[in-house]
């Protein structure tokens, strides 16, 4: 039988570093009718055009009535490019659960991969900590911690480029 063009794709994206994730996001809402809209607003237009989603598609769970609050799931299966763009999408978009489909039997990333990842990460936490202190604090604690956060970003791209120097004197010999 031959392989339909997503399969063909996803094998493709996979031994090149992909990853094949579905994903649960649990919605709630007070009528019935706004659950599967929220479904299909979250994949349309905010997890396909995130960086690094190389296809989405998504089903919805019957809902559940609860206290008049109706609740149900929305099963979403993503390939991403790499590894880098699934981080960003669990952080950024919280779903409450997560199963990774492909690949099967592992992942592997060199140093300078995994420390670009948990330097990418590392930003996208201190921009949701900016966010909250910008809605917490008042003016001028806000400028003085933005502040002291690019400080440190920027100090640990100089870190990064320093790594990225030696690993490649390092290969060069």
């Amino acid at each position: 039988m031959a392989k339909s063009d997503v399969e063909r794709v996803t094998e493709e994206k996979i031994a090149k570093g992909g990853v094949l994730v579905k994903f649960y996001f649990d919605m709630q809402h007070k009528e019935k009718d706004k659950l599967q809209p929220l479904i299909v607003n979250l994949i349309n237009e905010n997890l396909m055009k995130e960086p690094g989603v190389v296809y989405c598609y998504g089903s919805v769970e019957p809902p559940l009535e609860k206290e008049g609050v109706f609740i149900t799931s929305g099963i979403v299966t993503m390939l991403f490019d790499s590894f880098l763009p699934l981080m960003s999408i669990v952080f950024r978009y919280a779903p409450a659960g997560i199963e990774v489909l492909k690949p099967e039997k592992g992942m592997h990333f060199n140093a300078n991969q995994l420390q670009s990842m948990l330097m990418d990460l590392s930003e996208l936490s201190i921009g949701y900590s900016t966010m909250i202190f910008e809605k917490v604090l008042k003016k001028e604690d806000v400028e003085a911690i933005k502040k002291q956060l690019d400080q440190r970003a920027e100090l640990g791209r100089k870190f990064l480029n320093k790594d990225d120097k030696k690993t490649e004197e390092n290969e060069g010999k």
